[in-house]
Formats: structure tokens, sequence, C-alpha cells
């Protein structure tokens, strides 16, 4: 039995990494996904993947308008929305706040969370019609901190922040919203960051270590969770940041 029969899932920046995981483990659970992600990215890669039931849309997160529009482009094509995944963000730049600029903070604040007041601004009324779901992909950072990532790290702790006020707010409209808390994942963007450091094998070593059950995953097991908060199965859940970590948070490691 699928878990997520003809829901139409919104998903932000699914056309790469842990998105495009999700859109994978989406689409293998009866779901529609409509990618919504940067013009630059590999929208048309995603579909051909996902195959053509489904829909790309090209879509700045930071942008109202865009977010308006991805939106009525989906709601014209599909009648109705079931959940809204935010999960489109950046991680730039890797600094102490004090050497932070001014754009950077900026850009981070934009992407990470300014997205999520865009798609409830302009995707609430679609859920409250179908008694959907919101999820949003955070990080365990917004929970324990981050050496050189204060900013991003922010936006994560005020993703926490939000899916929790969020899920008080939309309660009485029967509107779940939980995040997910990723540590290390193994994503094109971080294999490639790994290989570009002074010793790539220490790194990789480094990024399974800090993972007690022993290893740095790939975006999969990030999606397998979102796919239950999604399903009925989670359908008391509501609120809940869930750590999908390895136990990365646990004990004193390193």
């Amino acid at each position: 039995m699928q878990l997520l029969t003809d829901k139409i899932i919104f998903l932000t920046g699914g056309s790469m990494g842990i998105g495009l995981e999700c859109a994978k483990a989406y689409a293998r659970e009866g779901a529609i996904v409509v990618v919504a992600a940067l013009p630059c990215s590999p929208i048309a890669e995603a579909i051909d993947i996902l195959g053509p039931k489904h829909f790309g849309v090209a879509c700045d997160v930071s942008k109202a308008i865009d977010v308006e529009q991805a939106i009525q482009k989906t709601i014209a094509k599909y009648g109705r929305i079931d959940a809204i995944h935010n999960n489109a963000g950046i991680a730039s730049p890797s600094k102490p706040l004090d050497q932070t600029s001014d754009e950077e903070w900026e850009q981070l604040m934009n992407v990470n969370l300014r997205s999520v007041l865009y798609t409830a601004r302009y995707g609430l009324e679609e859920l409250r019609k179908t008694n959907g779901s919101i999820l949003n992909t955070s990080s365990l950072v917004g929970d324990i901190g981050q050496e050189n990532h204060a900013a991003y790290a922010a936006t994560k702790g005020g993703m926490n922040a939000l899916t929790k006020s969020m899920a008080l707010d939309y309660a009485a409209d029967k509107i779940r919203v939980n995040a997910v808390m990723p540590a290390g994942v193994w994503t094109p963007m971080l294999r490639k960051w790994s290989k570009e450091q002074p010793s790539p094998v220490s790194i990789e070593n480094y990024l399974d270590e800090i993972h007690p059950l022993g290893y740095c995953p790939e975006g999969d097991v990030i999606a397998d969770a979102c796919v239950f908060l999604l399903s009925h199965k989670a359908r008391f859940i509501t609120g809940t940041t869930l750590s999908v970590s390895g136990g990365a948070e646990l004990g004193y490691r390193r």
C-alpha cells in the first residue's frame, strides 16, 4: 500500500540533493510532485527521473511573486495542494557572525526563512481545503549550533521555532506542521565541497564519525522520514522537529 496516493505535494528545492531524494520517494509512494526550484537548477532532469505526471516550475523562493505564481500554476494544473514541503535552502557563507556581510545575512534569511512566509501566505488557503500538511527541512544545527556557520544556524533555529508556532496557529484548520533535522548528508554539493578540502579522506572520516551509527548517510534516509511525516500514519504528529541524524546530537564525542 502506498502512503501518499494521489497527494499533490508542492516541493521547493526539489531538483537536486535531499529535495530530489524526497521527490523520488514521494513519487514512489503514489504522490504527484511539483518541483519548484531555481531556473538555473536541473528541473527538467528531475522531472525526467520522476515521470511525466509530475510538474516542474521555475521559482526563486526568496521572491514573493515567484512563489505566488508557482502555487497558482500548481492549482491551475492539479486543482489542489495537499502538502507543502519547504526544502529549498542555502548554507553559505561559512564564517563567524562578525565576518558575515549584510548581503550574505539577507540572502540566508530570504532563502531559508522568508520563503516559508511566502509559501504559507500563498498556499495556506489551499491546505485549509484539503486539511493538508506543511513540512520544513531544517537542520540539527538549529538546535545545537555550528562553528563558523552562525547565520545559517540562526535560520534553522528560526525554522524550528516557526514550525512549532505554525503548528499551533493552523491546528484548528487540521493542518499539521513538522520539520526534519538532518545532520551530515551526502549530497552533490557536500561531495563537491569535501573533494575541494586539503584532505578529502579526513573530511569523509569526520563526517562518518560524527554520526554514532557510524556513517554519513545519503539523502534517502531523510526522504523516508519525510514520507512518514506527510502520510496518514503521522496524522497525530504536529509541531515536531524530528532529528534524522544517526544520533549526532548525543553524548560527548568530538
